[in-house]
């Protein structure tokens, strides 16, 4: 769930309050012509004190009181509009306190509208392929060290077996119940806990009340800020609400077994980073088209990629919500059913979620299954081979390099 920060409407008073009026005033029909100048008049009172101290419409109030004249005859005095005064009056009036001695009083400062100019996000743009290319090509390297350093791990996990077995046994030693726990979770779990770590200090952060201004400005992202880049990134581990981040973290947890063993830890880390800057980056240019500015937070942009690709790769794989696990559903059919909810909230203009990150992060996660892992993972080797290379001539390469 990709939040952003909404202003409640504010209609609700009013509709209610003039549904009020309706019936207070077709019962002064039936009463007498006395009775009912008192009454109308008392009303007349309330509803005007009612509307200016609660509701603060003039409309309202007019409205009200042009009913009571209407029906028992009582008329009040129209208000003088004063005129406006014209550039020449304005100039005289200046004129007259600068010979007082007197400076003329400032004109109020406008408020400050973004401008819908597309030129903002070239930057973004840009930072969003290089980020996305450099992801990738760490996720590259990573993998190559991964493999490079699998020999001596063994070698090291040996060695520990062995001193684990002459070492006495501890009762009730935490660390040894943490490794144990530890050692139970999957490849894709142990990866993801990084992640929720990292999102729940980030949660934490929001609670400081220092923090406040820096939080706002770097870990929420919007298209009208002077802070674009980063935002794009660092949104996407920045939750402020504690059932925001349950639930993405819940449905990280929950596909991160299949994901990993689908892709392997390095690229599930490249595809999960770089769908949160371009889900960012689908939700700048929506925002900016349609001229609605706003700061954005969560995950849900990146985990709508992972979930997107496991729905895609595997679309017959049968899923369940956690509350109703009675009904269960293909994993195809759910992944069309959040396609089509993003999209009409998008074109409806929904505002509590931000459809086009949803959108922006299910789009990329299918494209990567069906066309990006061809064109993106299996064309690492040249940058592998070089860094290969590189390892190879530094100093720390041990015999030939190879691996």
């Amino acid at each position: 769930m990709h939040v952003t920060f909404l202003s409640p409407p504010a209609g609700a008073a009013v509709g209610a309050l003039q549904a009020g009026s309706g019936s207070g005033s077709s019962s002064c029909i039936t009463s007498s012509c006395g009775v009912a100048a008192v009454m109308m008049a008392a009303r007349a009172a309330v509803f005007r004190w009612v509307s200016e101290d609660i509701i603060s419409t003039h409309y309202l109030t007019n409205r009200f009181t042009l009913q009571t004249q209407q029906r028992c005859g009582f008329r009040k005095v129209a208000k003088k509009v004063e005129p406006k005064k014209g550039v020449a009056e304005e100039a005289e009036l200046n004129e007259i306190l600068h010979k007082k001695g007197v400076a003329p009083a400032p004109d109020p400062p406008t408020p400050h509208v973004p401008a819908r100019s597309f030129g903002r996000l070239v930057k973004p743009f840009v930072f969003t392929i290089g980020f996305t290319g450099c992801s990738f090509g760490g996720a590259a390297i990573w993998q190559y060290e991964s493999l490079k350093s699998r020999v001596q791990s063994y070698f090291d996990d040996v060695k520990a077996d062995w001193l684990e077995k002459i070492r006495p046994q501890k009762q009730g030693d935490l660390r040894k119940q943490v490794n144990q726990w530890w050692n139970s979770l999957s490849d894709g779990q142990k990866t993801v806990t990084g992640i929720i770590a990292a999102n729940a200090l980030v949660f934490c952060c929001w609670r400081v009340p220092s923090l406040q201004r820096s939080m706002l400005k770097y870990f929420t992202s919007d298209p009208s800020s002077k802070a674009l880049c980063w935002p794009m990134l660092l949104s996407t581990f920045s939750h402020y609400s504690l059932f925001h981040m349950g639930a993405n973290m819940y449905v990280l947890w929950s596909f991160s077994s299949s994901i990993v063993n689908m892709m392997g830890k390095e690229q599930f880390m490249a595809l999960y980073l770089s769908a949160g800057v371009i889900s960012t980056f689908v939700s700048y240019v929506s925002k900016t088209a349609m001229g609605r500015f706003g700061p954005s937070l969560g995950a849900s942009g990146a985990i709508m990629a992972v979930l997107a690709a496991v729905c895609t790769k595997m679309p017959e794989a049968k899923l369940a919500i956690i509350f109703l696990p009675m009904y269960t559903f293909t994993a195809g059919n759910a992944l069309k059913a959040i396609v089509a909810l993003d999209t009409a909230g998008l074109i409806l203009g929904w505002r509590f979620f931000d459809h086009a990150a949803h959108l922006g992060g299910a789009l990329f996660g299918i494209w990567y299954i069906i066309y990006g892992h061809e064109l993106i993972w299996k064309n690492r080797e040249p940058l592998v081979k070089m860094w290969h290379d590189f390892r190879s001539r530094g100093p720390g390469a041990g015999g030939n390099g190879s691996i």
